[in-house]
């Protein structure tokens, strides 16, 4: 859900039918026939209060999300540019009895924003609307790209507190599927929401804040686009900063040595993930190899370690054709992992920046991810299952690496770190040149270890959860489920993702 990466392979704009015919009967009607027609509804039920808008939309356009996973090709593709324009398309849907899906940068590696209805972009409601320097606020419309927004807070000297890995995405998009990085005292980035304007299947909006319409706030900072068309956010910001970040290998041993069961396990995994900003820990499971990758506050100038020689020759040309052969003779994973994870991880990096060019970085090429959340707690023993299971099934191909970050726990409804801190674990399989290699069993598996830990799935990425998972994880479940249905009570926002 989270801008550029949609493809048109046919379509021109077009009228709808319906606003098409009422153009045309109005052509004919002026002075007082026009307002005695609108007065006593002689126009059906097209009623003028107001100068009518005639939403464009386009048919025959295919959607993709970023990895190339997962499309669709609606019956209807709108970009509206105001809220009357989006209000006119959802009355439109409800006069056809239409799904309607919105959708942001297309970057979820899952099917949450597909259909076969309409579906509406919200990149040109993309403006910074308020900014208060004081409380260090900032209003912004939904549709606007986080690449777009740091740009806007820098003039501002301002910054978000922490930020996930791609910021091609759409605010309304990351807070809509419960974006994340990493922190023991920085929560999912939905947690920097102050407000936001959630405009209903009839057309009406909701102002929500911690002060306001406070249930369907909670339920809207994690929305699964199914509650209504988000339409602005107010974000909490902090003065902007510098971040270095140092990564360094290690071994699992050393790891897991921080994370045994202990009365003073918080404090550990604070030496583990030590900086304000600690970001990823990535392992090699098989071979035991991990790098930690922490991140400061400093003052020190910009600086890189970055190469292309290393990051793009051999990061991703090479790893990519070496991982395509790798998908008809398997065998090579192994020693793909290996050799990959002593060139590109093996020594110490620093890097310095500005915080938002430190968090994000470049996805070189398609992948299909899982990405689960368990207690914090659970860390060390669900690392040794995923581990044993490798082991045990050498058969099982799996690309490196395996990605732990810790964040901290809040109250939002469908937040996977709803009231517990947690460890994300996440699982990654390449798609060379587009490629699809074998992941079943190394996903299977993986699902029935983090549902054993008391996992949770990120909800933008692919799963094979149901509605009788969910109730068994999310103690708030059902109320998310109420106040949707109170929102939305014909199911417009609704697809078979969410279905299920």
């Amino acid at each position: 859900m989270g801008g550029g990466n949609h493809k048109i392979t046919s379509g021109s704009p077009v009228w709808d039918a319906s606003f098409r015919a009422a153009a045309v009967r109005l052509i004919f009607l002026s002075g007082p026939d026009l307002r005695t027609l609108a007065t006593k509804g002689s126009l059906g039920s097209v009623l003028w209060p107001r100068p009518p808008l005639f939403v464009h939309g386009c048919k025959g356009f295919q959607f993709q999300n970023w990895a190339k996973t997962y499309g669709c090709c609606p019956e209807m593709y709108y970009q509206p540019t105001s809220v009357e324009e989006v209000r006119e398309v959802l009355a439109l849907a409800r006069q056809q009895n239409k799904r309607v899906k919105v959708v942001g940068g297309g970057h979820s590696p899952s099917d949450i924003a597909c259909t076969d209805g309409f579906m509406i972009h919200m990149g040109k409601m993309n403006q910074v609307l308020e900014v208060d320097t004081k409380k260090k606020q900032v209003k912004v419309e939904a549709g606007i790209l986080l690449a777009d927004l740091h740009q806007q807070l820098d003039k501002h000297g301002l910054a978000m507190s922490n930020l996930g890995a791609v910021s091609d995405v759409t605010i309304a998009g990351v807070i809509g599927s419960g974006t994340h990085n990493t922190g023991i005292k920085h929560g999912i980035l939905p947690t920097q929401v102050v407000a936001l304007t959630l405009m209903k299947a009839d057309g009406t909006i909701l102002e929500c804040s911690e002060s306001s319409n406070v249930d369907v706030f909670q339920a809207a900072r994690v929305h699964l686009g199914c509650l209504g068309v988000i339409l602005t956010v107010t974000l909490q910001c902090v003065p902007q900063f510098h971040l270095q970040e140092t990564s360094f290998p290690s071994t699992l041993k050393e790891v897991l040595a921080f994370c045994s069961p202990l009365p003073s396990l918080r404090k550990q995994m604070e030496v583990l993930t030590r900086g304000p900003h600690p970001q990823t820990v990535p392992v090699d499971l098989l071979v035991e190899n991990v790098s930690i990758i922490y991140q400061d506050h400093t003052n020190k100038p910009p600086s890189s370690s970055s190469s292309w020689f290393w990051d793009c020759a051999i990061g991703l040309y090479l790893l990519e054709f070496l991982l395509w052969i790798s998908s008809y003779l398997p065998f090579l994973v192994g020693w793909i992992n290996r050799s990959f994870f002593w060139l590109l991880f093996s020594h110490k990096k620093k890097s310095s920046n500005l915080s938002h060019k430190i968090f994000t970085y470049e996805c070189r090429f398609k992948q299909h991810v899982q990405d689960w959340a368990i207690p914090r707690e659970k860390t060390k023993e669900a690392l040794l299952e995923l581990k044993t299971m490798l082991e045990a099934h050498p058969h099982v191909v799996a690309h490196f690496p395996v990605e732990v970050r810790f964040t901290r726990g809040d109250e939002i409804l469908l937040s996977p770190c709803f009231q517990r801190d947690s460890c994300y674990m996440n699982i990654i399989m390449y798609r060379p040149y587009g490629k699809d290699v074998p992941r079943l069993d190394y996903w299977q598996a993986y699902e029935t270890i983090m549902k054993k830990f008391g996992g949770r799935p990120h909800w933008a990425k692919a799963h094979n959860c149901t509605r009788k998972d969910f109730e068994k994880m999310y103690p708030a479940f059902r109320k998310f489920c109420n106040i949707r249905e109170k929102l939305d009570p014909t199911g417009m926002f609704l697809n078979s993702y969410l279905e299920k």
